[in-house]
């Protein structure tokens, strides 16, 4: 089998700067769509992940049919603002980073370096986590509260700045760092792999079908969110917490466990997560990989027509 389609054809004809700028766009579109897409279903998972209500899905549609009805169709996007603040440049970070660290680390398209691959992800995710945290808090915080406690995204930093202080806004860091090395190396890896089989094994060709695409980045994000769940609860639950509760992750995972127990406490909300967790990261994987190839598809035919006129 020809290793050319493994590689992205465009990569030897742009400089690097162009490979960064375009893998950025990419993923800041694809990040704003796919949270946008699920935004209703995230803000339902974080109110049941921080309180004591036993989740169920019929609970669940029972707070989106209450919020809809109290607070109108748009209230069901409460804090959509301020995720679309953070995934953005996280999204679009995360991509790059990951193409990156590929290059970086060396890692070997034909399967042969799967320690390095997963690494790639995982560093990929801690990179874009890292330098967006304080966004993905107001955006938890915003979620979580009526609009009269948080009317906009600069009201909550601060308010949070004045009566909590700067180190509130890297509360739950920790817990997100572990959950992120989780999510992000399972998924990419997940996804990657499963591109490379089909290469191998159906059609050997750069460009894969968007259902394809689409599909085995909803793998992916069901078994990324699956493996890092429990931390993304703790996650949550810190950064949400203005009372002083939940104060490092052992009390938390302490608190919780004594209080609703291993399934009920650490999986609340996972069966909803089944459902927007595919959806999204399908929808992020394949609006990535066809927005970045378009984008260098352009780049290089400009390239080629402007030296052709010379």
């Amino acid at each position: 089998m020809a290793k050319s389609a493994h590689h992205d054809p465009h990569t030897s004809k742009l400089s690097n700067t162009q490979i960064v700028l375009t893998s950025l766009a990419a993923g800041a579109v694809a990040g704003a769509l796919a949270k946008t897409t699920i935004a209703p279903l995230d803000r339902t998972k974080i109110n049941f992940q921080i309180g004591h209500k036993p989740y169920s899905t019929k609970k669940a549609l029972r707070f989106l049919v209450e919020t809809f009805r109290k607070e109108g169709f748009f209230a069901l996007w409460r804090g959509n603002s301020a995720t679309m603040a953070r995934i953005v440049p996280h999204a679009a970070i995360q991509f790059t980073a990951h193409e990156q660290w590929k290059r970086v680390l060396k890692v070997d398209q034909d399967g042969t370096t799967p320690g390095k691959l997963f690494l790639a992800g995982s560093l990929a995710g801690v990179t874009s986590q890292s330098l967006t945290y304080p966004l993905d808090l107001a955006r938890a915080r915003m979620a979580v509260t009526r609009k009269h406690e948080y009317a906009t995204l600069r009201q909550v930093f601060v308010k949070i700045y004045y009566t909590e202080g700067l180190m509130t806004f890297y509360r739950g860091y920790m817990p997100t760092m572990g959950g992120v090395i989780i999510y992000a190396g399972v998924s990419f890896f997940t996804y990657d792999t499963l591109k490379r089989l089909f290469r191998e094994r159906i059609e050997n060709t750069h460009n894969l079908p968007p259902a394809a695409s689409l599909a085995f980045g909803a793998v992916a994000g069901l078994l990324g969110q699956s493996s890092s769940y429990p931390l993304d609860i703790v996650r949550r639950r810190m950064q949400t917490d203005s009372s002083g509760k939940y104060t490092n992750i052992l009390s938390t995972l302490s608190y919780i466990y004594r209080n609703e127990g291993l399934k009920k406490g650490f999986y609340k909300g996972l069966s909803m997560n089944w459902i927007k967790g595919p959806v999204a990261v399908g929808i992020s994987f394949a609006t990535y990989d066809n927005v970045k190839d378009f984008l260098r598809n352009i780049l290089v035919k400009y390239r080629n027509k402007l030296l052709y006129i010379e």
